[in-house]
């Protein structure tokens, strides 16, 4: 009898099962379990208070982002609870026998950009890391996805998880995508047409012509931001793109084995006639440069559009929030963005800090000057993109535009260390949150691509970007 056919994320999911009983939960096997210095504390010190070791050092990979500075990296943390904690990692990880890339070590970076590069995010796999963003590994084919401190203590002492299996979704965009349209773009497109709750309880598949166009780095982009709709995760099915970027990594497979694991890679893509529990439809041409306007991200819309007003909304429920959130960002209903002034230009954090970003705001900013009175911070994801940008020049292109080029951290993306946007000021970010307070407190968040983001530091407002191009 022939097997019914599966989606990538049934094949994955069904080859990780170690244990399942009828109305629980899956003991779910991980392949890669990534920690940073924020929620891992606590997992650690219930570790010990068990006496139990951790169960397989060798599928732990930790480094310090959160909490680090962004500047004078050689020097000790000043902000008291970001020191205590990246030393408390330090002290957890020597203990356990953990392998860190601490502040300073070449690999050292923000944890989902790591992953990647390093080649130890592989198709196939299962990865948990507590933190939300996870879903940015999705892109090589594999089930990632955020935990809690408690499951990462579960993680720790048994190499699995619990977990009830999440419905599939397949998101699928074909055609061909407009001038100055990135995958930032289509990924806050997707979740203003969908709502930041309009995946919950689904893991997305994104597929269609756009998103196989796509290179790595614009896939992690759309990968990462899958929870902020509300889904557990999101993934992409490996192709050549993704082995070719894969091929020749630290820990990526290689010679004989590396073709090997290419074959069985090939195997993961959903099956003919496999049926997902929801199917979405759009069209790469109705995309266009985005921007949000309020303080969660499916609220969003094309930068030459205006703000809804409330009577536009399609739930009658969003109204209150709506209008906190206009209060909250000094907006009006009805009105358009382009043309607001901005005070900081944030260039950075898991969604948008690797070498390509970093080269498209290089390339639309070579030869011009910021607009004075915007501050512009540009902070790699990682020491590997840091040095590549030097290597390439880019280093000296942000000097001349008056830009900060910093070290690798997440930075202004959330309030956790010194980068912190002023309260009132508005800053365009390329970051995956536009939360009250998620900058710094009262900070004002517009989320956009890193090219909208480059035009409005060279304007000083928000800009369309296809007027540069």
């Amino acid at each position: 009898m022939s097997q019914k056919p599966k989606t990538i994320f049934e094949k994955i999911w069904d080859a990780h099962v170690v244990k399942r009983a009828e109305g629980y939960p899956d003991a779910l096997f991980i392949d890669r379990h990534f920690i940073h210095e924020v929620t891992s504390p606590q997992a650690f010190d219930g570790l010990r208070q068990r006496g139990i070791p951790l169960f397989n050092v060798s599928r732990t990979t930790a480094t310090a982002d959160h909490n680090v500075p962004t500047k004078d990296q050689h020097l000790p943390i000043k902000e008291a609870l970001s020191r205590h904690q990246v030393e408390t990692l330090r002290k957890n990880c020597k203990e356990f026998g953990v392998e860190l890339y601490d502040l300073g070590h070449p690999f050292q970076g923000i944890v989902h950009i790591i992953g990647p590069e390093l080649g130890l995010t592989q198709p196939g796999m299962t990865i948990v890391c507590g933190d939300s963003h996870t879903s940015t590994h999705g892109a090589f084919g594999s089930i990632a996805f955020g935990i809690g401190t408690s499951e990462v203590e579960q993680v720790m002492a048994t190499q699995c998880i619990l977990q009830y299996k999440p419905r599939t979704m397949k998101i699928e965009i074909n055609g061909t995508l407009g001038k100055g349209v990135v995958s930032k773009d289509i990924i806050l497109y997707i979740i203003s047409r969908i709502s930041a709750s309009g995946a919950t309880g689904y893991f997305v598949e994104y597929a269609g012509s756009a998103i196989s166009g796509l290179s790595m780095e614009a896939r992690m982009t759309i990968c990462n931001m899958s929870i902020e709709m509300g889904a557990r995760g999101g993934l992409i099915a490996p192709d050549e793109t993704t082995f070719n970027y894969l091929k020749g990594r630290r820990f990526a497979p290689q010679g004989a084995a590396f073709e090997k694991a290419v074959g069985q890679w090939k195997q993961l893509a959903t099956d003919e006639g496999a049926v997902y529990d929801k199917v979405l439809q759009y069209d790469a041409a109705d995309i266009a440069p985005m921007i949000t306007y309020g303080t969660n991200p499916g609220m969003g819309m094309k930068v030459t559009d205006r703000i809804p007003t409330q009577h536009e909304l399609k739930e009658i429920s969003e109204q209150a929030s709506f209008v906190k959130s206009l209060e909250y960002m000094g907006l009006e209903q009805g009105t358009p963005l382009l043309g607001k002034p901005v005070d900081y230009v944030f260039i950075g954090s898991c969604t948008n800090a690797r070498i390509e970003d970093l080269r498209l705001v290089a390339g639309i900013v070579k030869g011009k000057k910021k607009a004075a009175g915007v501050e512009v911070w540009v902070i790699p994801g990682s020491k590997q993109v840091e040095e590549q940008a030097i290597r390439e020049g880019l280093d000296k292109v942000f000097a001349e535009a008056g830009f900060e080029l910093r070290s690798p951290g997440c930075s202004a993306c959330l309030g956790m260390n010194e980068d912190k946007v002023p309260a009132g000021k508005y800053c365009i970010s390329t970051s995956n949150r536009n939360f009250e307070g998620r900058q710094g407190p009262k900070s004002r968040t517009f989320l956009a691509s890193p090219l909208s983001a480059a035009v409005a530091a060279i304007t000083g407002k928000v800009t369309d970007v296809r007027e540069f191009i």
